[in-house]
């Protein structure tokens, strides 16, 4: 049974700072990779006033690094792509900020939106293209930092599938 009387025993959290964990001023686990990659999208005043477009190449800036990770700001023209890639030892979180990306791997093909954000481990392989009309523009937050993309050279993808497929690979 819950009731006011059961906080009275339990006590509010609050008044007991020994039971409270210290914030992190730098991310540690995935979750926190992941919402940090959350919170720099919803904070345009970091990002939107760096943001290029080239024709000729994809743009990219390290917007921030900590220790042990990098944060990295894409744009992407229409047509341009990543080639089939993994990131070496390095994990990662993907996040469109602004427009829309496809996802390429051997699963299949995945449309990501604004606001879409994948997570990945060492050694994932897939291929990011802006197959849209309009620019894109994405956030990656690479542990380790990044310190190799190795290339592909095939993708045998299926069709496509659904957004509740979760990257376990």
């Amino acid at each position: 049974m819950n009731s006011d009387n059961d906080l009275q025993i339990a006590g509010d959290l609050l008044e007991v700072p020994h039971l409270l964990q210290a914030p992190r001023e730098h991310p540690a686990t995935v979750a926190e990779f992941a919402g940090l990659a959350r919170a720099i999208a919803e904070d345009r005043s970091q990002w939107a006033h760096l943001v290029q477009y080239d024709a000729t190449s994809r743009w990219y800036h390290r917007l921030r690094t900590g220790p042990g990770y990098e944060v990295w700001l894409l744009s992407w023209v229409p047509g341009q792509g990543s080639g089939l890639h993994d990131h070496g030892s390095s994990s990662g979180v993907l996040t469109v900020l602004e427009g829309a990306l496809t996802e390429r791997t051997e699963r299949g093909t995945r449309a990501l939106g604004a606001g879409s954000q994948r997570v990945f481990a060492p050694g994932y392989v897939h291929e990011v293209v802006n197959d849209a009309l309009e620019p894109a523009v994405s956030l990656h937050v690479y542990y380790p930092g990044l310190t190799e993309m190795p290339m592909h050279t095939a993708c045998t993808a299926r069709e496509s599938y659904d957004e509740k497929d979760v990257v376990t690979a």
